[in-house]
Protein backbone atom coordinates (compact mmCIF):
# COMPACT_ATOMS: atom_id res chain seq x y z
CA UNK A 1 0.00 0.00 0.00
CA UNK A 2 3.12 2.62 0.90
CA UNK A 3 5.06 1.95 -2.57
CA UNK A 4 1.35 2.02 -4.46
CA UNK A 5 1.18 5.25 -2.43
CA UNK A 6 4.22 6.35 -3.20
CA UNK A 7 3.71 6.16 -6.92
CA UNK A 8 0.56 7.79 -7.18
CA UNK A 9 2.45 10.49 -4.98
CA UNK A 10 5.64 11.01 -7.08
CA UNK A 11 3.53 10.71 -10.19
CA UNK A 12 0.90 13.46 -9.09
CA UNK A 13 4.74 15.75 -8.14
CA UNK A 14 5.70 15.13 -11.65
CA UNK A 15 2.74 16.07 -13.26
CA UNK A 16 2.36 19.04 -10.95
CA UNK A 17 6.08 19.98 -11.62
CA UNK A 18 5.67 19.54 -15.46
CA UNK A 19 2.33 22.13 -15.64
CA UNK A 20 4.04 24.81 -13.53
CA UNK A 21 6.97 24.34 -16.06
CA UNK A 22 4.79 24.49 -19.15
CA UNK A 23 2.71 27.58 -17.73
CA UNK A 24 5.87 29.56 -16.91
CA UNK A 25 6.91 28.85 -20.60
CA UNK A 26 3.83 29.80 -22.14
CA UNK A 27 3.57 33.17 -19.43
CA UNK A 28 7.04 34.29 -20.52
CA UNK A 29 6.36 33.68 -24.54
CA UNK A 30 2.78 35.81 -23.68
CA UNK A 31 5.27 38.34 -21.70
CA UNK A 32 7.36 38.82 -24.31
CA UNK A 33 5.19 39.27 -26.89
CA UNK A 34 3.75 41.88 -25.04
CA UNK A 35 6.59 43.59 -24.64
CA UNK A 36 7.07 43.30 -28.14
CA UNK A 37 3.71 44.79 -28.76
CA UNK A 38 4.34 47.22 -26.10
CA UNK A 39 7.07 48.52 -27.50
CA UNK A 40 6.28 48.77 -30.98
CA UNK A 41 2.54 50.30 -30.40
CA UNK A 42 4.97 53.51 -28.26
CA UNK A 43 6.98 53.05 -31.37
CA UNK A 44 3.82 53.90 -33.66
CA UNK A 45 2.14 56.56 -31.13
CA UNK A 46 5.40 58.25 -31.17
CA UNK A 47 5.56 58.15 -34.80
CA UNK A 48 2.03 59.25 -35.29
CA UNK A 49 2.37 62.31 -33.23
CA UNK A 50 6.02 63.98 -34.31
CA UNK A 51 6.39 62.87 -37.77
CA UNK A 52 2.59 63.05 -39.07
CA UNK A 53 -0.13 65.16 -36.72
CA UNK A 54 3.29 67.19 -35.90
CA UNK A 55 3.49 68.09 -39.13
CA UNK A 56 -0.07 69.59 -40.30
CA UNK A 57 -1.80 65.61 -41.23
CA UNK A 58 -4.44 65.79 -38.90
CA UNK A 59 -7.29 63.35 -40.49
CA UNK A 60 -8.90 61.50 -37.56
CA UNK A 61 -9.12 58.41 -39.53
CA UNK A 62 -5.32 58.07 -41.00
CA UNK A 63 -3.85 58.75 -37.79
CA UNK A 64 -6.11 56.03 -36.27
CA UNK A 65 -4.73 53.93 -39.26
CA UNK A 66 -1.09 54.73 -38.95
CA UNK A 67 -1.64 53.99 -35.50
CA UNK A 68 -2.87 50.30 -36.23
CA UNK A 69 -1.41 49.17 -38.49
CA UNK A 70 2.22 47.37 -37.55
CA UNK A 71 4.53 49.17 -40.11
CA UNK A 72 7.13 46.64 -38.70
CA UNK A 73 6.00 43.71 -39.94
CA UNK A 74 6.54 45.39 -43.91
CA UNK A 75 10.11 45.45 -43.26
CA UNK A 76 12.85 43.00 -43.34
CA UNK A 77 13.06 41.61 -40.21
CA UNK A 78 16.63 42.80 -40.09
CA UNK A 79 15.40 46.42 -40.70
CA UNK A 80 12.09 46.34 -38.17
CA UNK A 81 13.85 48.38 -35.42
CA UNK A 82 14.03 50.99 -37.98
CA UNK A 83 10.28 50.95 -39.41
CA UNK A 84 9.10 53.77 -37.48
CA UNK A 85 11.95 56.45 -38.30
CA UNK A 86 11.13 59.31 -40.02
CA UNK A 87 12.69 57.98 -43.16
CA UNK A 88 12.52 55.64 -46.45
CA UNK A 89 13.57 51.86 -45.88
CA UNK A 90 14.81 49.38 -48.31
CA UNK A 91 12.69 46.38 -49.08
CA UNK A 92 14.78 44.57 -51.13
CA UNK A 93 14.75 44.43 -55.41
CA UNK A 94 15.83 48.60 -55.21
CA UNK A 95 12.72 49.17 -54.01
CA UNK A 96 11.60 51.16 -50.58
CA UNK A 97 8.92 51.43 -48.60
CA UNK A 98 8.08 55.19 -47.97
CA UNK A 99 8.42 57.28 -45.14
CA UNK A 100 5.67 57.35 -42.43
CA UNK A 101 4.65 61.25 -43.35
CA UNK A 102 4.58 60.58 -46.64
CA UNK A 103 2.37 57.70 -46.50
CA UNK A 104 0.20 59.98 -44.27
CA UNK A 105 0.37 62.70 -46.86
CA UNK A 106 -0.74 60.80 -49.61
CA UNK A 107 -3.56 59.00 -48.06
CA UNK A 108 -5.02 62.31 -46.32
CA UNK A 109 -4.61 64.50 -49.83
CA UNK A 110 -6.45 61.75 -51.85
CA UNK A 111 -9.81 61.67 -49.28
CA UNK A 112 -10.79 58.41 -49.78
CA UNK A 113 -14.36 57.39 -48.96
CA UNK A 114 -15.22 54.12 -47.02
CA UNK A 115 -16.05 51.78 -49.66
CA UNK A 116 -14.47 53.47 -52.70
CA UNK A 117 -12.42 51.69 -54.69
CA UNK A 118 -8.79 52.47 -55.15
CA UNK A 119 -6.02 51.65 -57.57
CA UNK A 120 -2.37 51.45 -56.15
CA UNK A 121 0.57 51.56 -58.47
CA UNK A 122 3.46 50.34 -56.96
CA UNK A 123 1.99 48.04 -54.02
CA UNK A 124 6.37 47.23 -52.61
CA UNK A 125 5.83 45.95 -49.29
CA UNK A 126 1.96 46.46 -49.07
CA UNK A 127 2.25 48.97 -46.64
CA UNK A 128 0.12 51.99 -48.01
CA UNK A 129 -2.68 49.37 -49.59
CA UNK A 130 -3.13 48.25 -46.14
CA UNK A 131 -3.26 52.14 -44.40
CA UNK A 132 -6.11 52.23 -47.28
CA UNK A 133 -7.72 49.01 -46.10
CA UNK A 134 -7.20 50.42 -42.67
CA UNK A 135 -9.87 53.11 -44.12
CA UNK A 136 -12.07 51.04 -45.24
CA UNK A 137 -10.89 50.95 -49.39
CA UNK A 138 -11.25 48.50 -51.40
CA UNK A 139 -8.05 48.36 -52.80
CA UNK A 140 -6.71 47.13 -56.22
CA UNK A 141 -2.96 47.20 -56.33
CA UNK A 142 -0.38 46.59 -59.21
CA UNK A 143 3.34 45.72 -58.84
CA UNK A 144 5.70 44.79 -61.17
CA UNK A 145 8.33 42.92 -59.83
CA UNK A 146 6.35 39.55 -59.17
CA UNK A 147 8.74 38.49 -55.73
CA UNK A 148 7.37 41.62 -54.13
CA UNK A 149 3.94 41.54 -54.91
CA UNK A 150 3.74 38.05 -53.62
CA UNK A 151 5.65 39.23 -50.16
CA UNK A 152 3.16 41.78 -49.96
CA UNK A 153 0.18 39.45 -50.63
CA UNK A 154 1.01 37.16 -47.87
CA UNK A 155 1.76 39.60 -45.24
CA UNK A 156 -1.45 41.90 -45.84
CA UNK A 157 -2.93 37.81 -45.37
CA UNK A 158 -1.74 37.02 -42.79
CA UNK A 159 -3.35 40.44 -40.82
CA UNK A 160 -6.48 39.65 -42.71
CA UNK A 161 -7.03 42.47 -45.30
CA UNK A 162 -9.41 40.89 -47.23
CA UNK A 163 -9.86 43.93 -49.07
CA UNK A 164 -6.65 44.07 -51.21
CA UNK A 165 -6.26 42.65 -54.14
CA UNK A 166 -2.91 42.77 -55.86
CA UNK A 167 -1.60 41.98 -59.78
CA UNK A 168 1.56 41.57 -61.18
CA UNK A 169 1.95 43.97 -63.88
CA UNK A 170 2.85 47.25 -65.56
CA UNK A 171 1.67 50.41 -63.41
CA UNK A 172 1.65 52.82 -66.58
CA UNK A 173 -1.58 50.31 -67.87
CA UNK A 174 -3.58 50.28 -64.75
CA UNK A 175 -5.78 47.22 -64.18
CA UNK A 176 -8.22 48.16 -66.80
CA UNK A 177 -10.85 45.21 -66.24
CA UNK A 178 -11.40 46.65 -62.44
CA UNK A 179 -11.77 49.98 -63.52
CA UNK A 180 -13.32 52.95 -63.51
CA UNK A 181 -11.62 53.55 -59.86
CA UNK A 182 -13.00 56.63 -57.41
CA UNK A 183 -9.35 57.33 -56.76
CA UNK A 184 -5.50 56.42 -57.49
CA UNK A 185 -2.62 56.85 -55.32
CA UNK A 186 0.41 56.33 -57.57
CA UNK A 187 3.95 55.47 -55.00
CA UNK A 188 6.60 55.30 -58.02
CA UNK A 189 7.44 58.13 -60.16
CA UNK A 190 6.55 58.06 -64.06
CA UNK A 191 8.18 61.33 -65.87
CA UNK A 192 4.57 61.82 -67.03
CA UNK A 193 1.23 60.80 -66.05
CA UNK A 194 0.11 57.84 -67.81
CA UNK A 195 -3.19 58.22 -70.31
CA UNK A 196 -4.41 54.50 -69.11
CA UNK A 197 -4.81 55.79 -65.22
CA UNK A 198 -6.48 59.09 -66.40
CA UNK A 199 -9.22 56.93 -68.36
CA UNK A 200 -9.64 54.55 -65.28
CA UNK A 201 -10.13 57.13 -63.08
CA UNK A 202 -13.87 58.06 -62.38
CA UNK A 203 -15.51 61.78 -63.18
CA UNK A 204 -14.31 63.48 -60.32
CA UNK A 205 -12.47 61.25 -58.93
CA UNK A 206 -8.96 62.06 -57.22
CA UNK A 207 -5.88 60.96 -57.90
CA UNK A 208 -1.88 61.41 -56.47
CA UNK A 209 1.37 60.97 -58.28
CA UNK A 210 4.62 61.64 -57.91
CA UNK A 211 6.00 62.92 -61.32
CA UNK A 212 9.76 63.90 -62.58
CA UNK A 213 12.67 62.21 -63.67
CA UNK A 214 14.72 59.67 -61.53
CA UNK A 215 17.67 61.24 -59.74
CA UNK A 216 15.90 65.14 -59.18
CA UNK A 217 13.10 66.60 -57.23
CA UNK A 218 9.94 65.36 -58.36
CA UNK A 219 7.00 66.74 -57.57
CA UNK A 220 3.73 65.52 -55.94
CA UNK A 221 0.85 66.13 -57.79
CA UNK A 222 -2.80 65.74 -56.59
CA UNK A 223 -5.56 66.17 -59.22
CA UNK A 224 -9.18 65.65 -59.76
CA UNK A 225 -10.96 64.06 -62.84
CA UNK A 226 -13.15 66.35 -64.77
CA UNK A 227 -14.79 65.37 -68.28
CA UNK A 228 -11.53 63.98 -70.03
CA UNK A 229 -8.77 66.02 -68.45
CA UNK A 230 -7.14 66.03 -64.87
CA UNK A 231 -7.30 69.46 -63.07
CA UNK A 232 -3.97 69.32 -61.30
CA UNK A 233 -1.55 71.28 -58.67
CA UNK A 234 1.62 70.47 -57.54
CA UNK A 235 1.37 69.76 -53.21
CA UNK A 236 5.17 68.56 -52.06
CA UNK A 237 8.76 67.97 -53.59
CA UNK A 238 9.53 64.47 -53.45
CA UNK A 239 11.81 61.69 -54.34
CA UNK A 240 10.38 58.39 -55.32
CA UNK A 241 11.86 55.37 -57.03
CA UNK A 242 11.10 55.25 -60.94
CA UNK A 243 8.25 53.94 -62.45
CA UNK A 244 9.38 50.92 -64.19
CA UNK A 245 7.71 50.14 -67.58
CA UNK A 246 7.59 46.99 -69.48
CA UNK A 247 6.58 42.99 -69.24
CA UNK A 248 4.06 41.79 -67.53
Amino acid sequence: MAKRKRFFHDTFTHGLTLFFLIFVMLSADRIQADDEKDEFGAMRKHMVSRQIEGRGVTDPAVLKAMKKVPRHLFVPIKSRRYAYGDYPLPIGKGQTISQPYIVAFMTAALNPEPRSRVLEIGTGSGYQAAILAELGCDVYSVEIIGALAERAGETLSRLGYSNVHIKIGDGHKGWSEEAPFDAIIVTCAPEKIPPALIRQLKEGGRLIIPVGKTGGVQQMVLARKKGDRLVSRSVLPVRFVPMVEGPP
